[in-house]
């Protein structure tokens, strides 16, 4: 099986966009509007938004199963107040919710947090239990930066994050870790503020002692990993400098990283730098790079294609597209048996 650990559900239908702008029009009057105001969506919406874009791809590709979240990019957690991201974000997860109904073979949740600067993470731990519990979700994409690239947060590693670590692991869920739009105009979002959150998360917990007070905590950092694989050799020196254990040893027990890498070099390097058991097969198709590679005539975000042309072993290959995602997402198999 071919699981991409990485889909957002970025051709939502637009009645969704609907009810986020009365959201913001409403904020300008100070009003919040409340969740009767969403915009009613059909299942023939949904599935129209899906069988000439993800669905499409996913037959043309050569892949199975999709673990599917909100579009990352319009969490927006810095726009509006707490009620505001609590119904935006309920809107979300319910819509992920019926794709997941309408093709259970196709997709299997995560989901999006109520997440809103200056409020404790654990008040985000209730959506989270629904999600799981009630709707059948396997993690949640949490945002390091709500503040939307002005980095009010403490670090991911900072006591003010435990509360919420508690709920995952009692869930036994995962996070990626995976910031949202930039309002901050020295960042692009999916250029610089992504790939700046991958590689400052990692740093934040190479700094830490996270792991030792949770051990079986897990969290995806997708894009390949920002920076890290490929400044690897700084990050085992920055962790030997500071008294840490091998890198090996230290974090990836914990700590995995997807392949939504859009060149083969870049590929051909991750799998060269982070061992197999801590690369998980992910694209982010329909994502941010949509285009086809003037190079190569393929898609940029067809990356199951970039490891179809490396010499892996059957084991590692396993791993890569199969074993990692369940062994991290250990509620998967219980919903793919379901």
């Amino acid at each position: 099986m071919f699981i991409d650990c990485h889909g957002h559900y970025t051709t939502a239908p637009g009645a969704l966009q609907k009810f986020r702008d009365a959201q913001i029009a409403g904020l300008k009057e100070n009003l919040d509007v409340p969740a009767s105001a969403r915009t009613p969506i059909s299942d023939d919406q949904i599935r129209e938004s899906l069988e000439n874009a993800q669905l499409k791809l996913q037959r043309a590709r050569g892949t199975d199963l999709t673990i599917f979240s909100p579009r990352a990019s319009a969490m927006a957690h810095h726009v509006g107040n707490e009620t505001t991201s609590r119904r935006w974000t309920e809107a979300c997860n319910d819509l992920i919710h019926r794709v997941c109904t309408l093709y259970p073979e196709n997709f299997i949740g995560v989901c999006q947090l109520p997440q809103s600067p200056g409020v404790a993470p654990v008040n985000s731990a209730a959506e989270l239990q629904r999600c799981v519990e009630e709707l059948g979700f396997v993690g949640c994409n949490l945002n390091p930066d709500p503040s939307g690239g002005n980095w009010t947060s403490p670090p991911l590693t900072d006591r003010y994050w435990y509360p919420f670590y508690e709920k995952m692991v009692e869930l036994d869920v995962p996070a990626m870790v995976h910031v949202s739009s930039s309002c901050n105009p020295n960042f692009h979002a999916t250029g610089a503020h992504y790939i700046n959150a991958d590689t400052t998360a990692f740093m934040q917990f190479l700094t830490s002692d996270l792991f030792s007070d949770f051990p079986t905590l897990r969290f995806i950092i997708p894009h390949g990993g920002g920076a890290v694989p490929y400044h690897w050799g700084r990050y085992r020196g920055l962790a030997q400098d500071l008294k840490k254990p091998l890198l090996g040893d230290y974090l990836l027990k914990n700590v995995f990283f997807d392949t939504c890498v859009y060149h083969l070099p870049g590929i051909e390097l991750l799998l060269k730098v982070i061992p197999a058991d801590n690369i998980i097969f992910g694209s982010e198709m329909v994502g941010a790079v949509r285009g086809i590679d003037p190079e190569t005539g393929q898609y940029f975000d067809d990356t199951k294609r970039y490891l179809d042309a490396l010499r892996l072993s059957d084991v590692d290959r396993y791993k890569i597209f199969e074993g990692n995602a369940r062994k991290v997402f250990p509620r998967l198999g219980g919903r793919l048996r379901a």
